[in-house]
């Protein structure tokens, strides 16, 4: 297929930024050539010039926009990715909030951004292994996503032999997954209680209430005034005391938030005062 031109990236720029917020820089046409081919092939046109006359005709409410929009997420995950991050919530982020809501019995959890699931899936794994006081607890496990195909797998719970090699130990492998065919399949007692959901985080629908959010790597692709907005609305929705982690370059990001800093080893994560 073609390369893209100047004025076919420009469209599909200003479409992502307003259908999903992100920002493509001048310089991402790779990005977008190399998200969007197999889009194109698979819907049986001939280059990404023909790709972009039927979205330009369709309009940025069709099926097609739609695809091209969740084409151009950023999925990349893994299980237990950033080991640090999930050693402080082993260590401390995990304990100190099972301590503060003791007496309400009530964990809730919100993965945003959530991809294929293994991080709200390495989530659950940690709490069946290292916290069993929560089991008579009501715990809500939720992950939300703006591409429909990805919470489509993070539902099924099928991971592929390299993905399960990917930051998850072999002990856990073997006690919490199942073979299925060339695959791995997460057993039911861990998708017991987790839900996945579909969500636009940078529209103006009601976001999850949660004692915790993980979202991690995704403001960085959001420009400062979409920044603040969501973290302010994530703020509002977060319970009294929950903790907000997100990716270890993107703390400069809350500055001027009002959140309390807690550093934890190489970890930081944010309080609601």
């Amino acid at each position: 297929m073609s390369s893209i031109t100047a004025s076919e990236f420009a469209y599909i720029r200003d479409l992502v930024k307003e259908r999903a917020a992100i920002v493509l820089d001048e310089g991402k046409e790779y990005l977008v050539e190399s998200r969007l081919t197999p889009l194109a092939r698979a819907e049986g046109m001939a280059s990404l010039a023909e790709l972009v006359s039927k979205l330009r005709g369709a309009g940025a409410s069709s099926q097609l926009s739609h695809q091209v929009v969740e084409a151009m997420t950023t999925n990349e995950t893994s299980f237990f990715r950033d080991p640090g991050v999930f050693e402080s919530l082993r260590s401390d982020i995990l304990p100190s909030l099972i301590r503060e809501l003791g007496a309400r019995r009530r964990l809730t959890i919100w993965s945003a951004a959530s991809s294929t699931g293994q991080e709200l899936y390495s989530i659950n794994l940690l709490l069946h292994e290292h916290f069993p006081e929560v089991r008579g607890w009501q715990v809500k496990l939720l992950g939300t996503d703006l591409s429909s195909a990805v919470l489509d797998r993070a539902r099924a719970g099928v991971y592929t032999q390299f993905e399960v090699n990917r930051g998850l130990p072999a002990r856990l492998l073997a006690s919490y997954f199942e073979r299925q065919g060339m695959n791995w399949r997460i057993s039911a007692r861990l998708r017991e209680g987790v839900e996945f959901r579909k969500q636009n985080l940078t529209d103006q629908s009601a976001l999850p209430t949660a004692d915790l959010v993980l979202l991690r790597n995704v403001l960085i692709y959001f420009d400062p005034d979409t920044r603040r907005r969501l973290l302010e609305r994530i703020r509002a929705a977060l319970s009294p005391g929950g903790r907000l982690l997100v990716g270890s370059s993107e703390s400069p990001l809350l500055t001027g938030i009002d959140f309390e800093r807690v550093e934890l080893g190489r970890t930081v994560c944010y309080r609601k005062r």
